[in-house]
């Protein structure tokens, strides 16, 4: 029996991975902040799957409390075969626009918490001789557009280097780097998404299904879905300021949902 740990486990594409790997029979860490919601997650589980499920509540921005679901990984005596690190939110604001607090929180949730969870992951899977790591990116990090384009940019460049780093040591480490996927995440963002044509969204199952089997193949970097694999085709071969150009023009074209905040 594998276990894997998934952040970020109880809505969108975290719930969807937890779903599916304790489906296959994989034991399960679920970590989030919430710890009721969490708790709601592991029973339906264990009820529907019979899967052994670990609940470990954190905020991956605190570092006393990541630290502790990086000792989890790090633990000889309780090994994790599948690092999900999917943890994360976007924002509707421009990075200028934004509170300053709400940018420090992205990075360490997105940037350090993936950082020190690779570090601690990789450490113990490279000494066991495997295991794996899924790092969940955006099509965006082949983007300009703000700071998410950044952080996730970090996310897929890291798990490049990381791959290369490990392979020798049986280890593998993929990008998931989705599109637009139906979940919760744009409706927190408080994003208004109405415009977007329905064949640029992607469902959450067909996401999970296909980064799993990316997982299984060794693939470094993995874009679901036909349609996004020409979008990352395009963006690595146009020039730069045109990149610049076109997310610029999106990004006025985008309109927050009146909130009265």
């Amino acid at each position: 029996m594998t276990v894997a740990l998934v952040t970020g486990a109880t809505a969108g594409l975290g719930r969807e991975f937890a779903e599916q790997l304790a489906a296959r029979g994989e034991d399960l860490v679920l970590v989030a902040r919430d710890r009721d919601r969490l708790a709601a997650v592991a029973a339906e589980l264990r009820a529907r799957h019979g899967a052994d499920v670990e609940v470990l509540a954190a905020d991956l921005a605190d570092r006393s409390q990541l630290q502790r679901v990086a000792d989890r990984l790090a633990d000889p005596a309780r090994p994790v075969d599948l690092l999900v690190n999917n943890a994360g939110f976007g924002s509707r604001r421009g990075f200028v626009s934004n509170d300053l607090e709400e940018e420090e929180r992205a990075v360490d949730v997105m940037v350090r918490a993936v950082m020190v969870l690779c570090h601690a992951a990789g450490g113990a899977m490279r000494g066991r001789g495997h295991g794996a790591i899924l790092n969940v990116s955006s099509v965006a990090s082949f983007t300009v557009m703000g700071h998410y384009s950044a952080i996730k940019s970090y996310v897929t460049v890291l798990s490049e280097a990381l791959a290369t780093e490990l392979a020798p040591h049986g280890v593998t480490v993929t990008a998931l780097c989705p599109g637009f996927v139906r979940t919760e995440f744009h409706q927190r963002a408080e994003m208004d998404m109405s415009r977007l044509p329905a064949g640029l969204w992607l469902r959450a199952p067909d996401v999970v299904r296909d980064a799993l089997e990316a997982v299984g193949d060794g693939t470094v970097v993995a874009v679901p879905s036909p349609v996004y694999k020409g979008v990352v085709g395009v963006l690595r071969v146009v020039p730069r300021r045109l990149s610049r150009r076109v997310a610029g023009s999106l990004a006025t074209r985008r309109r927050p949902r009146d909130r009265g905040r």
